[in-house]
């Protein structure tokens, strides 16, 4: 799965836990996914293709290449 280059956002794993029975015997493995877009930045001068996450590119973290 793809990570974010700027804040290094990846893929993270833990537990469902079920509600309905008790929470020591009902468990599933789940991973949760960044939102990760592949955009056209420019550095340096230069446009280069990185993978950045939304909230990276909400705060202004990169400068887009239009």
């Amino acid at each position: 799965m793809a990570k974010c280059e700027i804040c290094q956002k990846a893929v993270r794993t833990g537990h469902r836990i079920s509600i309905n029975r008790s929470q020591v015997s009902r468990r599933a493995n789940r991973t949760w996914k960044p939102n990760v877009k592949k955009t056209k930045i420019i550095e340096n001068g230069t446009v280069k293709s990185i993978n950045v996450c939304t909230r990276c590119l909400r705060s202004n973290k990169v400068t887009r290449a239009i």
